[in-house]
């Protein structure tokens, strides 16, 4: 299943209030790879800044396995390929996860 995020929110704002509208969906690469997500799919992408360049980078967690993969932020509207998040060297697991 592939990844697929709105690229923004625009919010119009005038007299009165305003109203939201969504632009088209896009989908993320990372490299010149869609950014995917494992079966079954049930992943809660969220950006973060994780290596602290002041940049947020695209965080996707397996749903099963626990993992989570990271997509560093290379500037520009350019992800990384994805790497698993580790912790003292070794991959991250979520526990109790299917």
């Amino acid at each position: 299943m592939t990844l697929t995020l709105l690229s923004m929110l625009l919010v119009a704002t005038g007299p009165g209030g305003g109203s939201a509208e969504f632009q088209p969906p896009v989908r993320l690469k990372a490299g010149d790879v869609a950014v995917r997500v494992e079966s079954p799919g049930y992943a809660a992408p969220c950006w973060a800044d994780i290596d602290g360049d002041g940049k947020k980078d695209l965080l996707v967690g397996q749903f099963k396995g626990g993992k989570i993969h990271v997509h560093k932020n290379l500037g520009d509207g350019k992800l990384a390929p994805s790497e698993w998040l580790k912790a003292e060297g070794a991959v991250a697991e979520v526990p109790g996860v299917w």
